[in-house]
């Protein structure tokens, strides 16, 4: 995903970062996000610019390879809509190998984020990873799709 001239500027700076973020480079949460930033996903509520990088050190530190690809961006200042695929790799989970989870996230931003909220499949992350656990939520899934 290109960043266009049209972009607000924190939204730029969101989509930049966002595609080149790793455990090395948490310092740069504090250039998109502001200090009382509210940030949610499906397991997670964390209030403040500390608390985010406290998260974000602990997913960092427990995969072998994170990275986000942002496929599509709707703004409409002062918020935004991105689309975006995780690709991680966890010890623990698929066996070590690779996971792609598709999602999206909700902005609010002046200068920097204010609010992010997260939307994607917890079960497919991370419950159909574990052996067993994950052929039965399959399972589920597709009986509650009939």
């Amino acid at each position: 995903m290109s960043i266009t001239p049209e972009m607000s500027p924190a939204l730029a700076v969101f989509c930049r970062e966002y595609q080149q973020l790793s455990g090395e480079r948490l310092s740069v949460l504090r250039e998109i996000y502001a200090p009382d930033i509210h940030f949610q996903d499906p397991a997670h509520q964390i209030q403040g610019i500390e608390a985010l990088v406290e998260y974000f050190d602990g997913l960092f530190s427990n995969v072998t390879q994170c990275q986000f690809e942002i496929t599509q961006v709707m703004e409409q200042a002062p918020a935004a809509f991105i689309r975006w695929t995780m690709t991680f790799a966890h010890p623990q989970l698929n066996g070590g190998k690779t996971v792609s989870i598709p999602g999206v996230s909700y902005l609010e931003f002046a200068e920097q984020v204010t609010v992010h909220r997260d939307y994607f499949d917890l079960g497919a992350m991370i419950y159909e990873q574990v052996p067993v656990l994950g052929a039965l939520v399959k399972i589920l899934k597709r009986r509650l799709s009939q």
